[in-house]
């Protein structure tokens, strides 16, 4: 039978619908928008008491006033859109679910379907189409159903991956009559180009990366394109995705899963978009079963989920947006990245937010209780991003990160973030906080150095939260490191003592902190700083490196580094008082400073180093 023998009007289908019946609708994007509009539309009287399964709805012809003449009722797995308005109204059933077990659902027959409305590129002389930029469950509902009926859409891209579908497995076709759901290209603005250029700073070269869509995605392409080797193992396929991919950093070669290819269940875009996905073999669509199995997702190494949160508390909990946009929105949703992150070798999750909202109050809250569309397992949060730096929470405690989240607020919101979690207890009755610090603290100082046997370390300014680590280097230095440092012998380093020591006052004084391991699990090895004299040019220096880690030339890089920071902040000599015996620190200043001068008085050097011409 010839395929075209199967055309019909759309009003014929409606013909075939019975009341009571559970009609399947393709998901957002690849949403039958003709078939769907005449169901909404049509005044026969059998569509009553009808029930419409639909994974994630995104377009506008399931309306609220539609749902309200109580013909039908929506059953849906993602909140978001109207949905969120229409549960309130008990109008929507939502069941929570993974999305990696709505397949079973299907499968199972727990979840039955009578009539299936799918959405498919036009059909070639074979009569065999492609199900597009939505593969989600169409399957298993075209399986189940026993009347399937196919909406030829021109304008949805013959896609790779398992899509295609022959004509013989439909009943009936109708043509299109609409366009698909398109998503115009978000704005974005300087607040999330400053935080995915944080969040590109924690992805390596050969990471495997998961998109969606949103502000925060189309800045973070720009800031990965200088990256190498990336893969794509993704729930959604966007624009800045497909950018990202031109610009040559996506090769998919360091995948274990579909080498060579990106993939995902679903593409949310522009006309571009389409048109670069047809016929397009650098991208395969899966269905949800192998996007959103976390075993598939793992086995990528370093597999990196960024997600976009709405609001974070001092205990690290994470609210979820939702909304139009939002394709993994709810926690169900999103647990299977979860897990598969954390099976992944390597993986890592990482929240990005902006510090306050458009009404221009703090995102990062005491307490998140009363909020709507909370993650939960604060447990496997690793990284929480704003503009103003990035919380590594992983293996904190709660009054760490309470600290390290305050430190990532806006500076305005600082202060009144710590008295709160003062006055609950989340941090030490005695701590202090240096409010102007906030203002003053400077972001842009990040290095990164790779030094004798491949050891890498990063370097950036010292925060408050680093009190632990600083605590715990100084209990690993010897009795001779601690007395070359500090001059006599200390034997214990409270807290008390040290929160003085990392609470800086940056109008005078510069801390430079040196990292090795992976962002997230790094240990601080290192710390260096010059403290200013008032109404003088002049600076003290000072620096310690972990003993493991000496003669790596570590030393000799950060007394460059404070040097080059100096000079740019009017500093034009560094002094230090060195021991006789302490010839290692005098070897590294002569090599930064070769024309020092120095002076021998009672058992130890005064050095005065002008750094504005060490160079000679």
């Amino acid at each position: 039978m010839n395929w075209k023998q199967k055309i019909v009007d759309p009003d014929i289908v409606m013909k075939k619908i019975r009341p009571g019946m559970s009609i399947f609708l393709g998901t957002g994007v690849s949403e039958p928008r003709t078939l769907v509009k005449h169901l909404m539309s049509s005044d026969n009287k059998k569509l009553v008491d009808l029930e419409l399964i639909q994974l994630v709805n995104f377009s506008d012809t399931i309306t609220l006033k539609t749902l309200d003449s109580h013909k039908y009722r929506l059953k849906t797995f993602s909140s978001g859109n109207m949905i969120n308005k229409a549960i309130a109204r008990g109008l929507v059933d939502l069941i929570p679910i993974r999305f990696k077990r709505l397949h079973r659902l299907f499968d199972s027959g727990l979840i039955q379907v009578d009539v299936a409305f799918i959405q498919i590129s036009l059909p070639d002389d074979s009569g065999n189409a492609s199900l597009g930029i939505s593969i989600d469950v169409a399957r298993a509902a075209m399986e189940q159903a026993f009347l399937v009926v196919g909406e030829i859409n021109p304008k949805i891209p013959r896609t790779f991956g398992d899509t295609f579908v022959n004509m013989s497995e439909f009943d009936l076709l109708v043509y299109s009559q609409d366009d698909p759901v398109y998503f115009e290209r978000w704005q974005t603005s300087f607040i999330f180009d400053r935080i995915a250029h944080r969040i590109a700073l924690l992805i390596q070269d050969r990471s495997c990366i998961a998109f969606s869509i949103g502000p925060l995605f189309e800045s973070l392409s720009k800031k990965l394109m200088n990256k190498r080797h990336l893969g794509v193992h993704s729930p959604v396929f966007t624009d800045a995705l497909m950018e990202l991919v031109k610009s040559g950093a996506v090769t998919n070669l360091h995948k274990n899963l579909f080498q060579g290819k990106s993939i995902a269940s679903y593409a949310f875009g522009t006309p571009d978009l389409m048109t670069w996905l047809d016929r397009n073999h650098m991208v395969a669509f899966q269905g949800i079963q192998t996007v959103f199995d976390p075993v598939n997702i793992g086995k990528n190494p370093r597999f990196v989920a960024v997600i976009p949160a709405h609001k974070v508390d001092l205990s690290g909990r994470i609210v979820l947006h939702h909304g139009r946009g939002n394709v993994i929105s709810g926690p169900m949703e999103l647990m299977d990245f979860f897990l598969g992150a954390q099976i992944s070798k390597g993986g890592r999750i990482i929240f990005g937010l902006p510090s306050r909202n458009l009404n221009n109050r703090t995102n990062i809250k005491l307490s998140i209780e009363r909020y709507y569309n909370q993650l939960g397992f604060e447990e496997s949060i690793d990284m929480v991003v704003t503009e103003y730096g990035t919380a590594m929470l992983n293996g904190l405690s709660i009054r760490e990160r309470a600290q390290a989240l305050i430190e990532i607020a806006h500076p305005d919101d600082r202060l009144e973030l710590f008295n709160k979690a003062k006055k609950k207890n989340m941090l030490y009755p005695d701590q202090i906080f240096l409010k102007e610090s906030s203002h003053l603290y400077p972001h842009e100082i990040h290095e990164q150095q790779t030094f004798k046997n491949g050891i890498k370390v990063r370097f950036r300014p010292i925060k408050p939260s680093d009190e632990e680590q600083m605590r715990r280097l100084f209990y690993r230095f010897s009795t001779e490191a601690i007395y070359n440092r500090y001059f006599y012998s200390i034997t214990t380093m409270p807290h008390s003592t040290m929160q003085e020591y990392v609470n800086i006052d940056w109008n005078h004084t510069m801390s430079i902190v040196g990292m090795v391991g992976e962002p997230g699990e790094g240990i601080l090895i290192a710390e260096a700083r010059y403290l200013g004299e008032k109404s003088s040019p002049n600076a003290e220096i000072a620096l310690i490196v972990d003993e493991k880690y000496n003669n790596l030339g570590i030393a000799t890089y950060m007394v460059n580094l404070l040097m080059k920071l100096g000079i740019e902040r009017g500093i034009k000599v560094f002094t230090a008082e060195v021991l006789f015996s302490n010839h290692k620190i005098m070897k590294v200043f002569k090599k930064a400073c070769p024309n020092l001068k120095s002076e021998r008085e009672d058992g130890a050097y005064s050095v005065f180093m002008p750094i504005s011409h060490a160079d000679g």
